[in-house]
């Protein structure tokens, strides 16, 4: 059933109480209250999970998959359930235990990532069962959407993305909250980071161990980070690579990726001019004038897909975000702009859009599924809203965020913004802070990430920065490792893409010996861009 707007703020100030408070049982909380909230919630951590062949086709033969039951309300754990999705691939070797892993996003699957990529961390069964799964609001675990690009929802971007009238803008974003509000259910207001935490310490549980073993990328370095201000004396072996900041807003964090993205792009392009089939020309200049034409063009005027919305220029820039991920992608990705500039054919483009998995699946019905079930159970592959993924970014980014300025304060303020932004990125400017305004007219995010998560009391962790990463610069990794205290080691990697675990072997090597083995390199410590 839809969630009600109108007592989302007090449930999510009781949601918070409770994960900090139950974070802290030891110092000092009133016995009656910890333990009346610790009873209810003693059920979910003697749970077992029952594995078995994952659902769909094509799916590796020896990946298995199943589920745990969380409370819906931390605060509140009699008044209701989630079921979440996992994965595991069995050990080969010694068993430790498992690795969780968590692939980033936010709004990513990790059973999907898994089953589709497992195959770069293959190397970690020689000590763990290696799981993954889906968080609250993501992929099967009661998903998140806004309507699957119903036709008001497309026309919202549309208009939100010119910013030329800003009433008009923000009305239009308080109305797309409401529409995801209605199309999510009821995990939207519990969704976020700091519950994820806390489903992640029920996972640990109920897969047997007395630690977390974990490796998360991108996001999913927020997602350890925050279970270790938690649960600290849980925390096993920890890796984080593509350190996310801490302490940003989502304002200061957008300037920085659309900065990022935009020397990618540019080193992108050097790329394609070198080869004939560059469907830009050879003249970088030239190339990176022509872009910006390109996305103009098709905000004006999108072209038609023949499932759902045109593919607009805002579009566009969200493929060419994905697509800068990683080197290994741009040939894809110059086959896909070929494509479209000189076909007018988006389809091979928009495999980027979704992940790179396929494209959206035409709905039968002209209803939009809400994607979720009554009782809180998983959903059927099938059934997974088309726009999970972007929405599922932006409820969870505006979750994790505190900062809600007031219409006036916006309006006053967009000028300027937009020429930070603008300034940041002639191509990604405009879409990162679209995505930032998206948290107008939803309920105030939580303040814990920003004032709580520092100095932790846990085992060594390591960090991985990477130099040229288009997503989470490497200054983020050195911010906060001195954030989380003595116990971060940072690893510089010398080289580009997002994240350095499957382009760097150097990476790769130093990450598996530590969670494999316990073998820390030394703090600082580096990988060249062209270590072996």
């Amino acid at each position: 059933m839809p969630a009600k707007l109108s007592t989302r703020p007090a449930i999510r100030r009781r949601a918070l109480g409770g994960a900090v408070g139950l974070a802290l049982l030891g110092a000092g909380l009133p016995t009656a209250v910890a333990d009346g909230v610790e009873t209810e919630l003693s059920r979910f951590y003697h749970q077992k999970i029952t594995w078995s062949a994952c659902p769909g086709h094509g799916i590796p033969a020896d990946l298995r998959c199943g589920k745990v039951t969380v409370p819906l309300d931390y605060a509140r754990p009699a008044s209701g359930t989630l079921d979440l999705a996992l994965a595991r691939y069995r050990t080969t070797g010694k068993s430790h235990g498992s690795v969780l892993l968590n692939f980033g996003g936010p709004g990513g699957s990790g059973v999907d990532e898994l089953a589709s990529g497992g195959k770069d961390f293959m190397g970690l069964t020689n000590g763990y069962d290696m799981v993954s799964f889906d968080p609250r609001g993501v992929g099967r675990s009661s998903p998140v959407s806004c309507g699957e690009g119903r036709q008001e929802v497309a026309t919202t971007t549309k208009e939100t993305n010119s910013l030329e009238d800003p009433q008009a803008a923000l009305g239009q974003l308080k109305q797309a909250a409401q529409t995801c509000a209605r199309y999510s259910g009821p995990v939207l207001p519990h969704i976020g980071t700091v519950n994820s935490a806390r489903d992640l310490d029920v996972i640990r549980q109920a897969l047997g161990d007395k630690k977390l073993n974990y490796l998360g990328f991108s996001y999913g370095t927020r997602l350890g980070a925050v279970y270790a201000a938690q649960f600290p004396d849980r925390v096993g072996r920890m890796a984080l690579d593509g350190v996310d900041t801490l302490t940003e807003s989502l304002a200061e964090q957008g300037v920085a990726a659309a900065a990022g993205q935009q020397v990618a792009l540019e080193d992108f392009l050097d790329w394609c001019v070198k080869d004939v089939s560059c469907p830009f020309g050879q003249d970088a200049r030239k190339a990176r004038e022509q872009i910006v034409q390109v996305v103009r063009s098709l905000d004006l005027d999108p072209v038609p897909t023949g499932f759902g919305p045109p593919f607009s220029g805002q579009d566009l820039v969200g493929a060419l975000g994905r697509g800068l991920y990683s080197k290994k992608l741009w040939p894809l990705l110059e086959r896909a702009l070929a494509e479209l500039v000189e076909e007018g054919e988006p389809r091979a483009i928009m495999g980027f859009t979704s992940g790179g998995q396929g494209l959206p699946v035409r709905q039968e019905s002209g209803a939009p599924r809400s994607g979720h079930q009554p009782d809180g159970g998983l959903v059927d592959q099938a059934d997974i809203p088309v726009d999970n993924l972007s929405a599922a970014l932006v409820a969870i980014n505006c979750a994790d965020d505190p900062d809600r300025p007031t219409a006036a304060q916006v309006t006053k303020d967009l000028d300027r913004l937009r020429g930070a932004y603008d300034q940041a990125s002639p191509v990604f400017g405009r879409y990162r802070l679209t995505q930032v305004l998206m948290c107008y007219g939803r309920p105030r995010g939580t303040d814990y990430i920003r004032d709580d998560v520092k100095n932790v009391d846990t085992p060594k962790m390591l960090l991985v920065g990477t130099r040229g990463d288009p997503a989470t610069p490497y200054r983020w990794t050195l911010e906060t490792a001195k954030r989380l205290g003595p116990s971060a080691v940072v690893l510089d990697n010398k080289g580009d893409g997002h994240t350095g675990y499957t382009s760097s072997k150097c990476v790769h090597r130093k990450v598996d010996a530590f969670l494999l083995y316990g073998s820390l390199p030394a703090d600082g410590s580096s990988c060249g861009a062209d270590d072996d």
